[in-house]
């Protein structure tokens, strides 16, 4: 007893030791994590849970990955970082891998996700002025309604999300919202002359796992290429095999002018994006116009080689792509039992159930968030978004056992949320 109430009083103080010196700008679920492996992690009490959220698609590889641990104590000890004003034996080595690996000529290594989407947002830009002629300062570039791509002041001047979005003007400007998944919306947008690209998630994450008609992406891709107009995929969150493809954009057939990835790129080692393009669309960015102090740095480099290198020989996309199907199978049977769990949509391990909030007898709250509080208690961890919706995103690594016993938690705790 004495034990459980020590462990209480570290996790009670390493949650109210956020609060009192960390902004504000996160509302994490109650648990205080110290240390992870593969699919599971553990809190500060010791106890191990089920990582159903993989940090947002970071850690597709599982946590701590054997490989990447001792990459990085390798490259710890030899080169960190050497700013690009020198040039880094590792770095050709990781450039040459990764646009072999997505079949593009080049690629722009930068840190975060939002760092390679601005990175994106000013290549297009300058490829609009200088390939494809637009008047100067007169570029747009078409976005859709409930995207997120990050929260960099640029990114958030196209968010319809209000706590992102709101308060922070002036807004840059240049950018046009059309319905996602509308092909004819993004037909008259792409009319005027002066749209130089179209930025989009091949699944939007993090509105809710919108998963858009299977010819979407391809017609998109078509219609934008006789527009002559960039099709720009964000794949910080989808890619990387998550969706079942290396690529979500994969599933289409058709082939993005620029892909942006991150998060997965390191399996959650270190700080890692990446902006792909083929030398006409790349060749805008000159010495002095684009550039980052830690950007492939040969940490990030070995590390991201390895994490790439384990996804493709683990075999991770197809194995997302089968595990898939399972779950959505076994998370629609709960669809049919209980008229709260509205639906399931996703593609691979990328998936979502949508519950309907509602009240209980005493009149508390019945919501998302309590079933996620019911799921935490049962050994595993995942998080709502946008109120109503659970974003399930296990580390790609899982097995179909373990798959099995998350449904299982899973089924428990809706039903105990009856």
């Amino acid at each position: 007893m004495e034990i459980t109430t020590k462990a209480h009083t570290k996790t009670q103080k390493a949650i109210a030791l956020e609060e009192k010196y960390g902004a504000h700008n996160y509302h994490p679920l109650p648990v205080v994590l110290e240390r992870g492996l593969g699919v599971h992690v553990w809190d500060v009490e010791g106890k191990q849970y089920f990582d159903f959220l993989s940090a947002y698609s970071a850690v597709n590889q599982g946590h701590c990955h054997p490989r990447l641990v001792a990459a990085m104590q390798d490259q710890a000890g030899k080169l960190t970082l050497t700013s690009r004003a020198f040039y880094s034996s590792d770095l050709g080595v990781y450039e040459q891998f990764v646009c072999e690996m997505f079949g593009y000529q080049k690629m722009l290594p930068m840190n975060t996700g939002a760092e390679a989407v601005e990175t994106a947002l000013k290549m297009a830009r300058k490829w609009g002025y200088s390939k494809k002629k637009i008047a100067t300062d007169m570029a747009k570039i078409v976005m859709c309604e409930g995207n997120f791509h990050g929260r960099t002041i640029s990114i958030i001047s196209a968010s319809m999300d209000p706590v992102a979005h709101d308060l922070f003007g002036p807004y840059t400007p240049g950018f046009e919202l059309i319905p996602y998944n509308d092909i004819p919306a993004l037909e008259k947008a792409l009319e005027d002359p002066n749209v130089c690209a179209f930025l989009v998630e091949p699944i939007q994450g993090e509105a809710g796992v919108f998963v858009p008609a299977d010819d979407y992406i391809a017609s998109a891709i078509k219609l934008c290429k006789s527009k002559n107009v960039l099709f720009m995929a964000d794949e910080v969150q989808t890619g990387i095999a998550r969706t079942g493809k290396m690529l979500c954009s994969d599933h289409s057939g058709e082939r993005p002018d620029v892909v942006i990835l991150g998060k997965a790129v390191s399996g959650g080692m270190y700080p890692v994006s990446v902006v792909l393009a083929d030398d006409a669309i790349m060749d805008v960015f000159t010495p002095g116009t684009h550039g980052s102090t830690f950007g492939g740095n040969p940490m990030a480099a070995r590390i991201a080689t390895e994490a790439l290198t384990i996804v493709k020989e683990e075999k991770l996309a197809d194995h997302a792509l089968r595990l898939g199907e399972i779950f959505r199978a076994e998370m629609n049977k709960l669809v049919a039992e209980y008229p709260y769990v509205k639906l399931v949509r996703g593609k691979g391990l990328l998936n979502a159930v949508v519950i309907e909030s509602r009240k209980a007898a005493d009149g508390s709250p019945k919501t998302a968030w309590e079933l996620c509080l019911m799921l935490r208690d049962n050994g595993l961890l995942a998080k709502p978004t946008h109120g109503d919706i659970i974003r399930f995103a296990p580390p790609l690594v899982i097995t179909e056992e373990q798959l099995m016993d998350c449904c299982r938690i899973i089924a428990l705790s809706v039903k105990q949320f009856a």
